[in-house]
């Protein structure tokens, strides 16, 4: 009884001390995640944390927002289709002022300059910009130009450089960004950052095969077109476009050139803002908001869509995001209308100031946040990354070396390994060379003293019968094989050199061989989390794919008048994987003291094995069964067929295997309901 009362105290003494964290996290009702340096999506610390919303702006209901942008100096201009015109508030929803009463029809997006020109996206076919007091300044309509072409002018979005050129995202338009200078009453300079068409392979055939009626009757294959742009203060544009991958989000420059690839997307991108630390934020539609750095590295990704509850953090359809000068960000709800306001927690402010130093090259300073953050969360990747960097910057290469391992920042790790390699080399190199000679000597010493002596006739008499042994002669043979394939085949075939336990044996060398490249290759080469092991699961995977394809060639064999046995057939395959059994812990060893400029040597030792097994594969077939090389070719063809056929069936016999487990889970489920659920 007293131990219950001593689990029941401890129990209840941990709920007390997790409550405030219980309660934190229960405000805010999504996950916050990040990406790692393997890929993987994987949660993090809370972002940001939902910190209000406002539907109304003052004594006016937002009707049909379509879009926003916070300035600097601490207002937000929201343009509202639904009611015609433009609201300007403060930061916390209180009404300022009103803007195109009576002059604007469908103000659909929103651009305020540094000297207070607001310009508006007028989806009734027109760009008004107004000064600060309101005043109409200008009215640019469809551009007269033979460029433009005949479609409409339904201007969405808008963004102004310093120069007073707009970019304007028009509705249909799959050209791009409409760009007008404001002289001579709007001038048309010509489309910008257009999106590319994809064409697939069928797409090719049907250009080349149909008729002009039948291509007339088909989908046009036009470039997507921008949903939403925004400017950063170099005057670089940023579009996303839902549904185009890594080209979703675009960061251009005058040459219309994309400089950012991010690594993360959803397809329903609709909004993008640039952040205060050379950061991008891009919303998706369904409330997901995503953070990037100047590389479109993703730092975070929260937010979600809302499920009928209404709960603050989460949304129904997003228009438009933007950010204040404390990092506040603002979300557009145009289905709820309203707008959501999320703060940046004291993890994210200390990532940001450290984000903010090392783009503005202080690399040393940055990593006193950094440090903090990593405090918080070691194995946040971006924060380790960033160490890397601003260590290899100091010349600190075995801490660059620590902080690059741990976030898989695979070029750092390479250049900091590089100069530490040339420092042991300089340090260590005629020492090395020195006990290099030193050891070749003392074999050739021992040698000339066996000679005269016979020192080592007791080791060669002891591993005299092991060394003449049939199993160890047979596995000398692979030796042979590898380097004489037609003879060694023959051998196979009729001088009994095929032995179960030998082709077994370097089944197990093989796989042994693999496991150790897979997880102890050099760490610019590998694939596979540091400390996760399944081993098991590569051993069934390689014996089972080996045993698989010696059985489905031996059918195919079998079936074509091949003269092998099913014996042979899997000893010869043995002994061709000879080259990789010798010369892959090779590339192993050689991966693990390699840079990037050295890589080279281990894809070509990769393409030298595998095109030595290869050949020896197509040998072993030709030889054993005594084909042709037309022949040999024939059966690898029907071999990879019937592979083809047993993984589908393997696949059937997996799905159907599922659909009874569940309808009997389903069935067993609804007895116990009903034998036990009325009680």
């Amino acid at each position: 009884m007293k131990k219950w009362k001593k689990y029941l105290l401890a129990f209840f003494s941990v709920f007390l001390f997790l409550q405030p964290a219980l309660q934190a996290r229960a405000e805010v009702p999504y996950k916050t995640y990040t990406i790692d340096g393997y890929g993987y999506v994987t949660e993090t610390q809370t972002a940001y944390t939902p910190k209000t919303t406002f539907s109304k702006i003052g004594d006016h209901s937002l009707v049909s927002p379509m879009d926003l942008k916070v300035t600097e100096d601490g207002y937000i201009y929201i343009a509202d289709a639904g009611a015609g015109v433009v609201y300007v508030s403060t930061l916390e929803g209180e009404y300022v002022k009103t803007i195109g009463e009576g002059e604007l029809s469908e103000p659909y997006g929103v651009f305020v300059t540094e000297n207070k020109d607001v310009y508006v996206a007028d989806h009734s076919g027109k760009v008004v910009v107004f000064d600060d007091t309101g005043a109409v300044g200008a009215v640019y309509t469809k551009p007269d130009h033979p460029l433009y072409g005949s479609g409409e002018f339904k201007p969405v979005k808008i963004v102004v450089n310093t120069g007073g050129d707009m970019y304007i995202v028009c509705e249909g338009n799959s050209n791009g960004l409409v760009q007008l200078t404001p002289t001579e009453g709007g001038t048309f300079l010509g489309y910008f950052g257009t999106n590319y068409a994809s064409v697939t392979v069928l797409r090719m055939i049907q250009e080349a095969v149909f008729t002009d009626e039948q291509l007339a009757r088909m989908v046009s294959n036009l470039p997507a077109t921008p949903v939403n742009v925004a400017i950063d203060k170099q005057g670089l544009i940023y579009t996303v476009t839902p549904g185009e991958g890594q080209t979703s989000l675009k960061k251009l420059n005058i040459a219309g050139s994309n400089l950012i690839e991010p690594d993360a997307y959803d397809g329903k991108e609709a909004a993008v803002a640039v952040g205060n630390h050379d950061n991008v934020f891009v919303a998706s539609s369904d409330g997901y908001i995503y953070e990037y750095n100047s590389e479109g590295d993703l730092l975070f990704v929260f937010g979600g869509r809302d499920d009928g509850r209404f709960r603050i953090g989460l949304s129904k359809k997003v228009e438009a995001i933007d950010v204040d000068a404390r990092d506040n960000i603002y979300i557009l709800d145009s289905d709820a209308g309203q707008v959501q306001v999320f703060e940046a927690t004291e993890f994210t402010n200390l990532l940001h100031s450290a984000l903010n130093l090392y783009e503005n090259g202080r690399y040393t300073e940055s990593k006193e946040p950094l440090e903090e953050v990593l405090e918080m969360n070691s194995l946040f990747d971006y924060a380790n990354e960033a160490m890397s960097r601003s260590y290899l910057q100091e010349e600190n290469y075995e801490q660059a070396l620590k902080y690059a391992r741990v976030s898989k920042a695979f070029s750092v790790y390479s250049d900091s390994f590089w100069e530490v390699r040339n420092t042991w080399l300089r340090n260590h190199l005629i020492s090395a060379v020195g006990i290099i000679l030193l050891v070749c000597i003392l074999i050739w010493i021992l040698k000339k003293v066996h000679q005269k002596k016979g020192i080592f006739n007791p080791v060669i008499k002891a591993t005299e019968k092991p060394r003449n042994s049939g199993y160890w002669q047979r596995l000398k043979y692979m030796a042979y094989y590898m380097k004489h394939p037609v003879d060694g085949a023959y051998g196979l075939r009729y001088e009994g050199k095929s032995s179960w336990i030998t082709a077994g044996t370097l089944l197990v060398l093989t796989t042994a061989v693999y496991v150790i490249n897979k997880y102890y290759c050099g760490f610019l080469l590998r694939n596979v989390r540091e400390g996760r092991y399944t081993i098991m699961n590569d051993v069934l995977s390689i014996v089972g794919v080996f045993v698989v394809l010696t059985a489905c060639n031996y059918l195919m064999c079998t079936i074509n008048d091949g003269e092998g046995s099913f014996k042979r057939l899997f000893c010869g395959f043995a002994f061709a994987l000879t080259p990789y059994i010798l010369f892959q812990p090779i590339c192993i060893i050689v991966s693990n003291v390699i840079t990037y400029n050295e890589v080279f040597l281990i894809d070509f030792g990769q393409i030298f094995i595998t095109t030595w097994v290869v050949i020896l594969i197509f040998l072993t077939i030709k030889e054993v069964n005594n084909y042709t090389v037309k022949e040999t070719f024939k059966i690898i063809f029907l071999t990879a067929f019937t592979v083809l056929i047993l993984a589908l069936l393997a696949f059937i016999i997996y799905v159907l295997f599922r659909q009874i487990v569940e309808f009997i889970t389903a069935v067993a489920g609804e007895v116990v309901y009903r034998i036990y659920g009325k009680q």
